[in-house]
């Protein structure tokens, strides 16, 4: 039988209260307070950061307030910027590509609730992953929602609201957020 954990990280019903899914989020929110604490140029935050982050602290920039469910399903290519307050909810996989840049207050969200209130009742969650390409541009406010994937070299207009995939090289803004159709393309 999975635990709870195995669930979550599959994907499937899982109950959020389970003493090792509570000591995962504990442990995390030390970690976030204590890098959240530091200042450019300290040089712990790269050490918070590899035991927070599940990949990707060699070369990652992230602007504090930084927040995390778990931290340990958040991937990072190289390079990758965050500014300040962005929020990941990682109780799925979240992967970033190289060299994507994040704006400020940016919420990027694998978990999700049963849209079934006996089932929400019962405690239960579920979460999907997020995939964000290389070189993506997300502008500040942006809401990624669970399972959306964004392709390289996208970008993703402030305030957005993505509930749905988004192709390599689009553009998109809006609530939810739709293609934006540039006004010099050539026929």
């Amino acid at each position: 039988m999975a635990t709870e954990k195995e669930k979550m990280l599959a994907g499937e019903l899982y109950r959020p209260g389970d003493p090792e899914l509570v000591a995962d989020r504990r442990r995390a929110q030390e970690l976030m307070h204590e890098y959240n604490q530091t200042i450019v140029g300290d040089p712990s935050r790269r050490d918070i950061l590899k035991e927070l982050l599940g990949s990707g602290s060699e070369t990652a920039s992230l602007r504090p307030a930084f927040q995390v469910d778990y931290g340990y399903n958040i991937f990072l290519g190289e390079g990758v910027f965050m500014n300040y307050g962005c929020v990941l909810l990682d109780i799925c996989p979240i992967h970033i590509g190289d060299k994507t840049e994040i704006g400020p207050l940016t919420q990027i969200l694998a978990a999700d609730h049963p849209r079934d209130a006996a089932t929400r009742d019962k405690g239960l969650e579920f979460g999907r992953p997020v995939t964000i390409g290389k070189n993506v541009w997300i502008g500040g406010g942006a809401i990624i929602l669970p399972g959306v994937s964004i392709g390289d070299n996208a970008v993703i207009g402030a305030g957005a609201v993505v509930t749905r995939d988004v192709a390599s090289h689009a553009s998109v803004a809006g609530n939810p957020a739709r293609p934006l159709v540039s006004k010099h393309a050539t026929p």
